[in-house]
């Protein structure tokens, strides 16, 4: 019987170790700090320089996680190429994309400051043949910035890109409509300027007739010609009258004395 005893209060003591030593765990767990990965920012990036470079050159001061390089703009690009076939360089088929700006994640936010707060404004190339020797390192930590960050700044800044591109686009096929409609309706007038049966559409002006042409027409209508004559020998006997009595001292006469000998001899 105390055999018996003896093993039930065995058996009742195993479950209570196996229990205590998930609590120790969890305590050692909990003493623990929890790593919070940290980015820095590459303000710099020179020509042929890469994501695999940064990731050799900066792995050795700790793990280095998640790279982004920023490529330069496709309109930069082009118009480098453009100047290099000008001037007659080779071709880079190899390197032939540069890039602007980069962010590296490392594991640990302590190791991202100290890297940033040590390589800054430092050689890039430790090696004498490096070819990014005379480039120097230009870090920044980033301060309570997430990759996730990084994602939606993209992502937006690629949604601003193409918004930008559509209304370029809708403004270029507006304009290239406008010019066809142009273009037909300057093909639809001088098809009817060529048309025989459509009237002429030049414009026709009409200058007023001056005091001689309207003469002209008075003496061209019936028993004009014996008015006019009248009104020639009135205006030289007004005329003469107004000599006379500038010579004789005379009163002049006047244009409402003249008017009933007028009508009188009419």
């Amino acid at each position: 019987m105390e055999a018996e005893d003896s093993e039930k209060e065995a058996a009742e003591q195993e479950p209570r170790e196996e229990q205590e030593e998930p609590e120790e765990e969890e305590a050692e767990c909990s003493g623990k700090k929890r790593v919070v990965p940290g980015i820095v920012y590459l303000g710099h990036i020179p020509p042929r320089f890469r994501p695999l470079h940064v990731r050799n050159l900066l792995s050795a001061y700790g793990e280095v996680g998640r790279v982004f390089f920023q490529p330069e703009d496709g309109f930069v690009r082009r118009k480098k190429k453009a100047a290099a076939a000008a001037t007659g360089a080779k071709k880079r088929s190899k390197y032939s994309k540069d890039y602007t700006e980069g962010w590296v994640e490392f594991r640990d936010k302590r190791v991202a400051k100290r890297v940033a707060a040590s390589l800054h404004n430092t050689p890039m190339g430790a090696r004498r043949r490096s070819p990014f020797r005379y480039d120097l390192w230009n870090l920044k930590y980033l301060h309570r910035f997430t990759w996730s960050h990084l994602s939606e700044h993209l992502a937006f800044e690629r949604q601003v890109r193409r918004q930008r591109l559509r209304v370029e686009v809708a403004q270029a096929k507006r304009e290239t409509d406008f010019y066809l409609r142009s273009v037909e309706r300057g093909n639809r007038f001088l098809a009817a300027d060529e048309d025989p049966a459509r009237p002429s559409g030049s414009w026709t002006f009409a200058q007023r007739p001056t005091e001689q042409e309207l003469r002209a027409r008075k003496a061209a209508r019936p028993g004009g010609r014996e008015r006019a004559r009248l009104a020639t020998a009135q205006d030289q006997a007004r005329s003469n009258r107004g000599l006379l009595a500038k010579i004789f001292g005379a009163p002049q006469p006047s244009e409402g004395m003249e008017g009933p000998s007028v009508a009188r001899n009419s």
